[in-house]
């Protein structure tokens, strides 16, 4: 019997307070407005329609790419930091679990939760392709009738001499 409690307590101690208590893994959520938008995540999760949830791990953050057609992509960043549960359960660690369990829950990411979460990302329009006419050709329409002679021809800068004549 005495043998069977140490093993238990040795299995209890091998693993830290919030690896048991919490978990190594959280439901993250994405969602969208407007909803229907895909979901891909920098560790390999994708989602064919928002809203998506997504069992995760806690221990690294991971940057979300949501789009939609007619819409501006729009990509976020999630982080993996200490939450007040997983810092209480981490403490915990003194009452049992001790350096083992203080260092198994440092390095599972028990002690963490994924911020923001949820993820709610607003997508913008694409703006509107606005077609640019092409100008209109000119056409040629006859000058009104008036009694002002024409103007005389542009000259350059080169002078145009009139032929002389020989002098006799």
């Amino acid at each position: 019997m005495k043998l069977r409690l140490l093993a238990l307590a040795l299995c209890v101690s091998a693993a830290g307070c919030a690896t048991i208590v919490r978990g190594t893994s959280e439901d993250f959520v994405v969602e969208s407005t407007p909803t229907g938008a895909t979901v891909q995540t920098s560790n390999g999760f994708q989602c064919a329609s928002t809203p998506c949830t997504f069992h995760m791990q806690r221990k690294t953050g991971f940057t979300v790419t949501v789009a939609k057609d007619g819409y501006q992509t729009a990509t976020a960043t999630v982080l993996s930091n200490m939450s007040g549960g997983g810092g209480a359960g981490f403490a915990g660690n003194i009452l049992a679990g001790g350096l083992i369990g203080m260092g198994v829950d440092a390095t599972s990411g028990a002690m963490n939760d994924l911020m923001p979460n949820p993820l709610h990302v607003d997508l913008l329009p694409v703006a509107p392709v606005v077609a640019v006419a092409a100008p209109a050709e000119a056409v040629a329409t006859p000058a009104a009738a008036t009694n002002t002679p024409a103007a005389a021809p542009a000259t350059t800068d080169a002078a145009v001499a009139a032929p002389s004549s020989p002098q006799n």
